[in-house]
């Protein structure tokens, strides 16, 4: 079991890699994005939204027993919450190519910057949640970011 959780924990093992671990665990979100969530889409809101927070706190709970298993908070090798991170911040978005790129670096400079209140949750809550939760508010701004550059650009 511990193998199974850091697999997934870290991303098909992308957490591993020293530099950057991070920007290679959001890309590694890339095809469930295009080729996962997206088609539940299309069949049905409620199962996309349903997936997307099973994803979540799918993601919670694998973080948290990686934090244990790892004996360190938010280690850089974690990158589950990159993945559901960047997923919020292409949450009901068509798999294009603009929507891929702009979605991918604005997520990743706001996962960085953790604008009020992803900072505080990343401070304030143990655990899996503590971990993924930040994650999930940097994409939900990104996710309106995204959109309103988009908007621009058309």
């Amino acid at each position: 079991m511990r193998r199974l959780i850091l697999f997934v924990a870290s991303g098909a093992y992308t957490g591993y890699i020293p530099v950057a671990s991070g920007t290679w665990g959001t890309l590694i979100a890339f095809p469930l994005y295009w080729w996962l969530f997206d088609p539940v889409r299309h069949l049905s809101t409620l199962l996309y939204l349903a997936g997307y927070v099973t994803a979540v706190l799918g993601a919670c709970w694998i973080a948290g027993r990686a934090e244990v298993l790892l004996q360190e908070h938010d280690s850089h090798v974690i990158v589950i919450d990159e993945i559901v991170g960047y997923l919020a911040a292409t949450l009901f978005m068509s798999p294009t190519w603009a929507a891929t790129l702009v979605a991918f670096f604005v997520f990743r400079a706001l996962d960085v910057i953790k604008p009020y209140p992803a900072g505080a949750i990343d401070r304030s809550l143990p655990g899996g949640p503590g971990v993924v939760l930040d994650d999930v508010v940097s994409g939900i701004y990104a996710n309106l970011v995204t959109r309103a550059v988009l908007a621009a650009l058309n």
